[in-house]
C-alpha cells in the first residue's frame, strides 16, 4: 500500500473515528459552536467556527483561525451531508477567500481546505461544551506565578526559539519579543492578579486556559474596543478604556468561570460576567472542555510584570 493511501485512510479515521450519524439533510444540526482542529504539512493547530441562523433558512457563522481575530462567514451551505464555508484573507500573504468543504456526522465534521501556500489542509471539528457551572466556586489558596526571582514554573511556547524572557529587579521582563511564556500547570476556573507596565507602542496579552486572550497593548486615551487594551481579543468590548498611559505601572484582575469572564482593569470593571464564545487566535489548542495554562504573549513587544497570583477554584 502506498504512503498516500496510508495517510488517506489514517486521515479518515482521525476526522471520524468517533462520531455518531444523525440525520444528513438537517442543516440545523450545524447551530452551534465547534472547537476546529486542522492538520497540515507542518503539524496541527487549532481553530474555532459558530454556525448561526439567519432569518429562516440561510446558516452563516464567524470563524477564527490559527493567528488573528475573528472573522464572518457569509453563508454556511449546507446540502446532504455535505458542507462548505468560506472567510474573507486576514492578511497580505493570502489574496483570497479560504474555503473549508468537508461531511457532516453527527456531533462531529470535517474535510479539506488548503492553506495560504496553497497546500493541502484536513480539519475536523467537535461541538465545543457548553462549559456551563451548577454554582458559585469556592476559592483555594493562591498560588504565585511569579516568584520575583527566576523563570520556576514557567517554559517557553516555542523551545527551538529564542526565549528573550528574563528576570531582572524583581521583575518578569520580556527584553526581547519572540516568544510566549506559558505555565508548567494548568487551571480551570481561577482568578488572576497581575501588575504590569509596557512602552509606549507595545502590544501583549495573556491566554487564559491558553486559549482565550485578554489583550495588553498601549491603546490609552482610545475608545474601548475588542481588539484593545482590557478586552477579550475580537470578541468582547470593554465597557470602558481604563488603560493608564505607557511607562506606568497598571492592574489586571480577571476571574474565569467556565466561559463567563469579569475583567477589573486599573480597579474599574470593564467587563462583567460576559461569556466567552470561543478560543481566540494564538491559542495552544481548541481542547475547551479541559484545564489549561496561562500563556504570556512575548513575540509582539516588551512588558514587564512585577505580579501574577492565581486563585484556583476548589
Amino acid at each position: 500500500m502506498s504512503s498516500t493511501r496510508v495517510f488517506q485512510i489514517g486521515l479518515a479515521l482521525w476526522l471520524f473515528g468517533a462520531s455518531t450519524t444523525l440525520a444528513a439533510d438537517d442543516a440545523r444540526a450545524l447551530i452551534g459552536r465547534w472547537d476546529l482542529t486542522v492538520q497540515g504539512p507542518d503539524g496541527e493547530y487549532p481553530s474555532w467556527l459558530e454556525v448561526k441562523l439567519s432569518g429562516r433558512k440561510t446558516l452563516v457563522g464567524t470563524y477564527v483561525g490559527r493567528f488573528g481575530s475573528a472573522r464572518p462567514v457569509s453563508e454556511v451551505k449546507f446540502k446532504d451531508g455535505q458542507m462548505s464555508f468560506s472567510v474573507p484573507p486576514q492578511w497580505e500573504d493570502r489574496t483570497d477567500d479560504q474555503t473549508f468543504s468537508g461531511s457532516f456526522k453527527g456531533d462531529q465534521f470535517g474535510g479539506e481546505t488548503t492553506d495560504e501556500k496553497g497546500r493541502r489542509l484536513i480539519w475536523k471539528a467537535e461541538r465545543a461544551p457548553s462549559l456551563g457551572r451548577n454554582s458559585t466556586p469556592e476559592w483555594g489558596e493562591p498560588i504565585p506565578l511569579f516568584n520575583g526571582k527566576d523563570l520556576a514554573g514557567w517554559k517557553p511556547q516555542f523551545p527551538n526559539a529564542k526565549n528573550g524572557w528574563v528576570v531582572r529587579d524583581g521583575m518578569l521582563s520580556n527584553e526581547t519579543p519572540g516568544n510566549n511564556l506559558v505555565t508548567e500547570k494548568s487551571f480551570d476556573d481561577f482568578k488572576l492578579s497581575a501588575e504590569f507596565r509596557y512602552p509606549k507602542g507595545s502590544n501583549s496579552g495573556i491566554y487564559l486556559r491558553g486559549r482565550y486572550e485578554v489583550q495588553i497593548e498601549d491603546n490609552h486615551g482610545d475608545e474601548p474596543e475588542c481588539h484593545k487594551i482590557g478586552g477579550v481579543y475580537g470578541f468582547i468590548t470593554p465597557n470602558v478604556n481604563a488603560a493608564r498611559p505607557p511607562g506606568e505601572w497598571q492592574t489586571l484582575e480577571v476571574t474565569l468561570v467556565g466561559r463567563l469572564v469579569t475583567i477589573e482593569l486599573n480597579g474599574k470593571k470593564v467587563v462583567v460576567e460576559q461569556p466567552i464564545p470561543g478560543i481566540t487566535g494564538g491559542a495552544l489548542d481548541s481542547r475547551e472542555g479541559e484545564p489549561g495554562p496561562i500563556l504570556i504573549q512575548g513575540d509582539h513587544g516588551p512588558v514587564e510584570f512585577r505580579k501574577l497570583v492565581l486563585t484556583p477554584a476548589k
